[in-house]
């Protein structure tokens, strides 16, 4: 009977470890860049030009480079001709807005992780920059410790999160607020704006103003009025059929014909011309993630007995608006770098300000120097507008089904 029991038991198979899948340094490289003749000498020419560039360019960078034009000019660079006994507003912006960075860093985590590390990583570079004058280096330190500050603020406290949504979305009056003065303040006429300042501003209302624009005239496309689908058809190709440069001038002359011949304020005019430039590819974008929507959740929406204003809002926009979050962050990007492009109707922007200063006598031959100190600045902030896209698909499990 034992030995009966003992074979209706069944018998324990033994455990293999599963296969190795790392391979080590050595594995990895003759696997994937030494795997065959050709792969091998590929790698040794790339490798050997890339090290000859990078050689070239740390040289030029640290020893080569004459960077006292950007340390001497940066506060024009930055803020262009906006008067110095005023410059306490926009580090108390700064202030304002790092300390609502903060507090949505300590209740939000996720996307705000990766701001506000680049944002402080920034601020604490910027801190140990020799060439930093000290009153310029307290407001970083200032600025940073609000951040830090703020932070355990919105951890401890996540009542806060609705304190901080208003003063997001109060933001921008108070920006125009301490910017220009208002009356209140002393007036700082809008003709002393510039530096990368104005190119953050510039930016900051096309984004903000051209997204409902875009998705309003996407949906106008799509409707079966026939006086809102073709004005939302031609506004739409009109605009994306001409150049940017154009819809400047526009704004710049012609908008004072459309307010009765007041005149426009040429930043005002500028942020229009943005605004409504952007507006027209968002608005592309939006109706590529529309179209790419299934016919069942439609159906599945009207099965529910939601009417359309429900099934737009509710379950076709959010699908659509996730679809499209790469080309809508890549249209960011576009309308943030094209704010350059300002300096053909006068205003005075970084890259305006930089060939102006290159112009100097005691600045001639040094257009690199400036060149690549914008570049750098705009890259930053590109990237990181497209990290937190990334972040914002993974967080929202784009791509995956």
């Amino acid at each position: 009977m034992s030995s009966q029991a003992n074979l209706q038991q069944p018998q324990k198979r033994a455990e293999t470890p599963p296969p190795k899948t790392s391979v080590g340094v050595i594995g990895w490289l003759r696997q994937n860049l030494f795997s065959s003749w050709a792969n091998s000498l590929l790698t040794v020419i790339v490798g050997t030009a890339a090290f000859f560039l990078l050689k070239a360019i740390f040289t030029w960078v640290f020893f080569g480079a004459e960077w006292h034009v950007v340390s001497n000019e940066l506060n024009f660079l930055l803020i262009g001709r906006y008067p110095e006994e005023e410059v306490w507003r926009i580090w108390t912006l700064l202030l304002f807005f790092h300390a609502l960075l903060g507090l949505s860093w300590g209740f939000g985590k996720g996307i705000m992780n990766s701001i506000a590390y680049t944002i402080g990583g920034l601020l604490f570079i910027s801190m140990l920059l020799p060439f930093i004058e000290m009153s310029t280096r307290i407001w970083i330190i200032a600025n940073l410790a609000t951040l830090i500050s703020f932070f355990f603020i919105g951890h401890k406290f996540p009542k806060v999160k609705k304190i901080t949504f208003v003063g997001w979305f109060l933001s921008f009056p108070i920006v125009i607020f301490f910017i220009n003065g208002l009356g209140i303040l002393p007036n700082v006429s809008t003709n002393l704006w510039g530096g990368f300042m104005l190119n953050i501003l510039l930016a900051v209302v096309a984004i903000v103003c051209s997204f409902p624009l875009g998705i309003l005239l996407a949906l106008g496309r799509r409707s079966k009025l026939p006086i809102v689908k073709y004005f939302c058809v031609i506004y739409i190709e009109v605009i994306r059929g001409i150049p940017l440069i154009t819809v400047l001038f526009m704004a710049k002359f012609m908008l004072p014909l459309f307010t009765g011949g007041i005149e426009v304020d040429e930043v005002v005019g500028a942020m229009v011309a943005l605004t409504m430039f952007s507006a027209a590819y968002m608005a592309e974008n939006v109706r590529g993630g529309l179209q790419s929507l299934p016919r069942g959740q439609f159906e599945a929406s009207q099965a529910l007995g939601l009417n359309s204003t429900y099934t737009t809002v509710f379950v076709v926009l959010p699908q659509a608006l996730k679809a499209v979050i790469p080309a809508i962050v890549g249209q960011y990007i576009a309308i943030f770098k094209d704010t350059t492009l300002v300096l053909i109707i006068g205003l005075l922007d970084i890259l305006e300000i930089g060939l102006s200063m290159i112009a100097k006598p005691e600045y001639i031959g040094l257009d690199m120097e400036v060149l690549v100190f914008g570049a750098v600045v705009f890259f930053i902030f590109c990237y990181l507008m497209a990290h937190v896209s990334r972040r914002l698909e993974k967080s929202l499990s784009v791509g995956n089904r």
